[in-house]
C-alpha cells in the first residue's frame, strides 16, 4: 500500500494519484538518467525498470510550471479540469485543488481536454477567469486545437502540454 504524502489516505501499489485529494503519488526524481544506445532497428528508449507509470497508456501530461509537478493522464479520451469545493456536488475529473487552484483562479469546472481521431483539443467551460492557450484567451464553449509544447493557463495556473499520441 502507498500512503498519500498529503492526506495520508491509503492507495494500492501502482496508484499514480490519491483518490481522496488528487495528489501525485509517483515521484520520478532521484532516478538515474537512462543511458541511450541507438540500435539500427530501435530509435526509441526502453522504459526505466523502476518506473511505476505505464507510459504506453499516458497520452497527455501537464507539466505545472509553478512547481514542476507533472500530471500524467490516461485511460480516458476526455476529462474535465477544475477544483473541488466543499459542499458542492461539482467534481472535475482532474482536481487541481492540491496545486493552489483556488488562489490561481481555477473554476470548479474550468476546461475540458479531448482526444479524437489522433488530435487533441481544449475547451473553456465558461470559467470565471478564462482559459488561455499560448497567451491567447479562448472563447467559452469553443474547441481549440492543442499541440505538444503548448502553454495552457487555467486562470493563472500555467501548464505545458506534453502529448504522447
Amino acid at each position: 500500500m502507498i500512503h498519500c504524502p498529503n492526506c495520508r489516505h491509503q492507495e494500492p501499489d501502482g496508484a499514480i494519484f490519491c483518490s481522496e485529494c488528487g495528489m501525485q503519488l509517483v515521484r520520478l526524481d532521484g532516478q538515474d538518467t537512462q543511458s541511450i544506445r541507438p540500435e539500427p532497428d530501435d530509435f526509441g528508449t526502453a522504459p526505466i525498470s523502476s518506473q511505476v507509470v505505464d507510459m504506453a497508456n499516458v497520452w497527455i501530461s501537464l507539466h505545472l510550471l509553478d512547481n514542476g509537478q507533472i500530471l500524467s493522464i490516461s485511460d480516458r479520451s476526455e476529462f474535465t479540469l477544475g477544483r473541488i469545493s466543499e459542499n458542492q456536488p461539482i467534481m472535475p475529473d482532474i482536481d487541481l485543488t492540491p496545486y493552489q487552484a483556488f488562489d490561481h483562479g481555477v473554476s470548479r469546472l474550468h476546461a475540458v481536454i479531448r482526444r479524437t481521431n489522433g488530435s487533441v483539443s481544449v475547451m473553456d467551460l465558461g470559467s470565471s477567469n478564462g482559459t488561455y492557450l499560448n497567451g491567447a484567451r479562448l472563447a467559452a464553449n469553443a474547441e481549440a486545437p492543442l499541440n505538444h509544447g503548448d502553454i495552457l493557463a487555467l486562470g493563472k495556473l500555467k501548464a505545458q502540454v506534453i502529448l504522447n499520441i
